[in-house]
């Protein structure tokens, strides 16, 4: 842990809890690097992929399906 483990304004949960994320922000960091990009799109959209949040968006407006 960093700085946060001498501070007694912290409650033990929240150490803890900061522990948990730290650790699972390194396992996602480790998965990510060994994942392949995804392949480039032939004659798709321009900008960034418009399903990236589960949701279609195009032109600032969003649908679900």
């Amino acid at each position: 842990m960093a700085a946060n483990d001498n501070n007694p304004d912290i409650p033990e949960a929240a150490k803890r809890a900061l522990a948990e994320a730290a650790e699972r922000k390194k396992k996602q960091e480790k998965a990510n690097k060994d994942k392949k990009p995804a392949p480039k799109e032939i004659l798709g959209r321009d900008g960034p992929d418009p399903v990236r949040f589960g949701d279609w968006e195009k032109d600032g407006i969003i649908s679900d399906f």
